[in-house]
């Protein structure tokens, strides 16, 4: 993508009423207006929210949304760039019931308060392969921590990713942190694989498809 091409929708997500784009220094130095408010003061109902975490082009919080209108959805990503495509598909189609916010996904505790969250997904993080990464990744103890403050008591986690190595390196962390209540390492060869796992592709999984590759997918508790 040009510079050009960024810095236009940079200008369009300023314009945007379903994206949200708070100063990090604004976040850690003070509460931030939304925490504990998304519901009421943002979605203005009180239906469940269930987050994306690095949500890439945001297609996945929209087709989600768009499937189920009863809930809120929130797509996170630090590259606005990326998202401007779902928020922008959003609005066109007139779905108010999916949001985005940019933001590091390590600041995500100043951004949501303590069981506001029924839900989160991490679609295709990048599994940062190298040991010295480890706590860059998304599933890595220190952020499976900040998630269980978010969600409520009886909130879950899904990860789908085309990384054999993080799906296996989540396995067993969740194994000692949490409760593993569904993994498989190829679910579009698999018929117990939920249709919640299977019924929406992102644009990357859709490569990864055509590519050959086995997609990866897991639900757990912590």
């Amino acid at each position: 993508m040009g510079s050009k091409n960024k810095l236009k929708r940079f200008r369009e997500n300023k314009t945007f009423s379903n994206v949200v784009q708070p100063e990090r220094a604004l976040l850690t130095a003070s509460d931030f207006s939304l925490k504990g408010k998304w519901r009421s003061d943002f979605f203005k109902n009180e239906n469940p929210l269930i987050l994306e975490l690095g949500c890439g082009k945001g297609e996945y919080s929209v087709h989600l949304a768009k499937q189920s209108p009863e809930i809120n959805y929130i797509g996170i990503d630090i590259k606005g760039a990326r998202f401007w495509r779902g928020a922008k598909t959003a609005l066109e189609e007139g779905l108010s019931n999916v949001g985005f916010l940019r933001t590091q996904i390590e600041l995500i505790t100043h951004c949501f308060a303590p069981n506001e969250v029924n839900e989160i997904w991490i679609t295709f993080p990048d599994p940062q392969l190298k040991y010295k990464r480890a706590k860059h990744r998304l599933t890595h103890p220190d952020f499976l921590a900040k998630y269980k403050v978010l969600l409520n008591p009886e909130g879950v986690l899904h990860l789908k990713t085309d990384s054999e190595f993080l799906f296996g390196y989540t396995l067993g962390t969740v194994a000692q942190l949490g409760e593993i209540l569904y993994a498989h390492h190829d679910i579009y060869n698999n018929s117990t694989a939920p249709i919640e796992a299977t019924a929406v592709q992102t644009f990357y999984e859709k490569q990864f498809l055509e590519a050959g590759k086995e997609i990866t997918y897991m639900k757990f508790k912590l």
